[in-house]
């Protein structure tokens, strides 16, 4: 039988966790303060901590620390009093693995209870398990290891996460990857791109709504909160929402309860938060585009993505995967890169990062002529120092355009010959006429 540990100086909160454990089929044993607890935790193995934040002859913020240092594996949930969001946070940035607040909801301290103790044999069932790592982010080098091993820390936790870093550096990867070690996993993953959804239907999107709630209502929707319930809420582009989604965001975090459009009646929700956006987030709430408040809620702990251009010795091993996949998804024979390929590859910078170099090297396969992708197969990668154009844009506009302008200028200075202009570029004159075609470049005119 599992065991818990319930740490708390009220003799009536002691007997209602006891109770509700017992009623789980978990065996409890109790402490009144802080030293009793640590006198237990030496002698006994538990699968789980709850604890209150303020105890005799210290409070629950040391015990966090200290069960996070010296006993990794028990998950420890904090008890907060009604409206402390910021002990919350606090303990939530120690290590904790959750927080319920007083007056204790039992519903949320069951579903708490039963999230935690998922996690009580994961590290060993992964450490042994052959099937392949749920991180699928693909790279050797110090900073990628680095991350893999953060988000392994971070996935035994139900604290918001805030994934920063460029666009196409694979924040995404990094979200899915946290959800997947986790006590969650066997639940839904919901990606959004908060800059996606059209400002009016943001909310039913969100929330939901009840059907003749608005005109065009015509059944009712449950949203995306409500379909990521027990599982994980990604939300990409933070940064993008409006304020007054802000607002109705904050509370849904905050409360863990949702109200879809056109009813009276809250819904409870359990989801965790993980975050993203290529912006600084800090500048937003300077130019009050981001609210502090909701800022300090989903920033409680920051997972940051290296760039491609950080991470440069991950190119060989990245683009033999990339053209692994596109060989197996065009069911052909596996195609090889050249050295002179990597070194042209290993020379730029990537602004568009990895999904930059996904794209080029999806161009290259699709007009190479042989088994392995070589340097001239490569025309877009020319400089060391390229750099993203100011503000946002498209990175397939973006490339179409470079290498419209290559072929246009190959063309003006060929005098409009395609089999010469195709020779200065280093390409075959099938693959130079293809490329004039998709970009409508006819005999020298658009």
């Amino acid at each position: 039988m599992q065991k818990v540990l319930i740490v708390d100086d009220e003799p009536d909160i002691r007997e209602l966790l006891e109770i509700t454990l017992g009623r789980m089929q978990l065996d409890t044993e109790s402490a009144e303060d802080l030293n009793s607890a640590r006198e237990l935790l030496g002698k006994e193995d538990y699968n789980l901590c709850l604890t209150d934040m303020r105890l005799p002859y210290g409070d629950g913020l040391e015990l966090v620390k200290e069960i996070q240092s010296d006993y990794p594996n028990i998950p420890v949930a904090v008890i907060t009093a009604h409206g402390s969001t910021e002990t919350a946070i606090t303990a939530l940035k120690s290590g904790a693995f959750d927080f319920v607040s007083k007056p204790v909801d039992l519903i949320k301290l069951r579903s708490l209870v039963s999230s935690a103790l998922k996690l009580s044999h994961e590290p060993e069932k992964i450490k042994n398990a052959d099937e392949p790592s749920p991180i699928k982010i693909v790279g050797e080098s110090k900073q990628i290891q680095a991350l893999k091993a953060q988000i392994t820390k971070l996935s035994r936790s139900q604290a918001p996460v805030f994934i920063s870093g460029e666009s196409g550096s694979g924040k995404e990867l990094a979200a899915r990857a946290i959800h997947a070690l986790g006590p969650r996993k066997d639940k839904e993953f919901i990606a959004i791109n908060c800059g996606a959804i059209p400002t009016e239907l943001m909310e039913s999107e969100f929330f939901g709504h009840l059907k003749g709630s608005f005109t065009g209502a015509d059944k009712d929707k449950e949203g995306l909160f409500k379909a990521a319930d027990g599982g994980s809420l990604f939300l990409d582009e933070i940064a993008d929402l409006p304020l007054h989604m802000q607002v109705k965001l904050l509370r849904a975090i905050q409360e863990k309860t949702i109200r879809p459009i056109g009813s009276q009646t809250e819904i409870p929700v359990d989801v965790r938060i993980i975050s993203a956006t290529h912006k600084n987030l800090a500048e937003a709430v300077d130019a009050g585009t981001l609210r502090q408040d909701l800022f300090y809620r989903i920033n409680v702990i920051e997972l940051k993505v290296p760039s491609l251009r950080e991470r440069k010795m991950d190119i060989p091993i990245l683009a033999q995967s990339f053209l692994n996949r596109l060989a197996a998804e065009h069911n052909q024979a596996q195609v090889s890169i050249s050295t002179a390929a990597l070194a042209k590859l290993e020379q730029y910078d990537f602004p568009g990062n990895i999904r930059e170099l996904e794209n080029i090297l999806q161009r290259a396969y699709a007009l190479s002529e042989t088994d392995e992708i070589d340097e001239i197969d490569l025309p877009l990668v020319t400089s060391s120092k390229a750099e993203l154009p100011a503000g946002d844009f498209s990175l397939e506009q973006h490339l179409e355009e470079i290498e419209r302008k290559a072929l246009q200028n190959a063309l003006e200075q060929s005098r409009w010959n395609k089999t010469a202009a195709a020779k200065k570029l280093g390409m075959t004159f099938r693959s130079f006429r293809y490329r004039i075609k998709k970009l409508g470049l006819v005999d020298g005119k658009e």
